[in-house]
């Protein structure tokens, strides 16, 4: 598998990112290996909180959050994928699939021999930790769901796959690449979500304009040494192939790949009896709602004081961070081991 190492003086002098680098080889899925970027902070003996991080960030996102929850006496593993962040980037998008990715962080926590971890998930983060949960369940004792999902096509009937698929290959190729894809994605509730997310999907894979850092200030007011180090990881346009990649793969199609896998991990999380906890937040049109299944399928999220994040939007870790930290800790001092 070919793959680029990002340089690693793009990622000095980055503000309020002091953490000491780790590295984990994965096996890259043919034979040959990648080298995973992860943040291991707080006592070694600490409870885990395993904070997975989505697209276009990487776990430069959770720098506001993690000194809070080592300061509680936490140990935080804090991932880049594989694509973000200072881990290996594959050069073809091909090599980027949801299974390649939940693959990868299963390694490292296997690499890593983690237990009794508390997820803290967000966009992609939840797509693939969740999956790496419910497949690995014996290796989690808690999760705070924010602002992401585990797309599976429910409720879609069979009998519709094929005309259902037909009219969503149709609509892509009317879509033009337009600036505004991420405006045309917001407010993606209602029967309309799919053809609104393939706005995005379209944008992300052919816009000669696509570029993480931008993304991030779309939807963030960021100083610009912040910009510069969402943009740290993506030296130019051969960096991006993970990041162009991902909407692509979000199963929004019953057809996908990924479909029959996630519906198994929610045959799981709806016998899931473990501590799950909501924090989603008002501002978020893209996940707008989804904290709804898990509220009412997962039998662990029964009774929990689940938590609406005032103010925030898509990337309330940048904006909320001391209120996720205080929700996520009290839901591990409420819930022992």
């Amino acid at each position: 598998m070919d793959f680029l190492r990002t340089p690693a003086e793009r990622f000095e002098n980055l503000p309020d990112y002091p953490f000491t680098p780790h590295f984990q080889m994965v096996p890259a899925g043919d034979g040959d290996e990648l080298r995973m970027h992860y943040l291991d902070e707080g006592p070694a003996d600490g409870q885990v909180v395993l904070l997975m991080h989505g697209q276009p960030s990487w776990s430069y996102l959770y720098r506001k959050m993690i000194p809070l929850f080592v300061d509680g006496g936490y140990r935080v593993i804090a991932p880049d994928l594989i694509g973000f962040g200072k881990s290996d980037k594959p050069t073809q998008r091909e090599d980027y699939t949801y299974a390649n990715h939940v693959a990868w962080i299963k390694s490292l926590l296997d690499a890593l021999d983690l237990s009794g971890i508390t997820l803290f998930c967000q966009d992609w983060g939840g797509l693939i930790g969740l999956r790496v949960a419910a497949e690995n369940s014996e290796r989690f004792s808690r999760i705070v769901v924010a602002n992401t999902g585990l797309p599976d096509s429910n409720g879609v009937a069979d009998e519709a796959v094929a005309d259902i698929c037909k009219a969503m290959d149709a609509y892509y190729q009317t879509i033009p690449v337009h600036a505004n894809a991420l405006e045309m994605a917001m407010g993606m509730g209602g029967d309309e979500s799919s053809m609104k997310f393939m706005h995005w999907q379209k944008f992300c894979a052919e816009s000669e304009g696509f570029r993480p850092e931008e993304v991030m200030v779309l939807m963030l007011s960021l100083s610009e040494e912040e910009k510069s180090a969402y943009a740290a990881p993506f030296p130019d346009e051969s960096y991006l192939a993970g990041a162009r990649q991902f909407p692509t793969l979000v199963p929004i199609r019953p057809d996908n790949p990924a479909t029959e896998a996630n519906r198994a991990a929610w045959s799981v999380f709806e016998q899931w009896s473990k501590p799950l906890l909501t924090a989603f937040s008002d501002s978020d049109p893209i996940t707008a709602g989804g904290e709804i299944r898990f509220q009412q399928s997962v039998p662990g999220a029964q009774g929990k004081p689940h938590v609406t994040i005032a103010g925030a939007g898509h990337f309330l870790q940048e904006q909320a961070a001391e209120e996720l930290a205080d929700v996520t800790i009290k839901l591990i001092q409420d819930n022992p081991l």
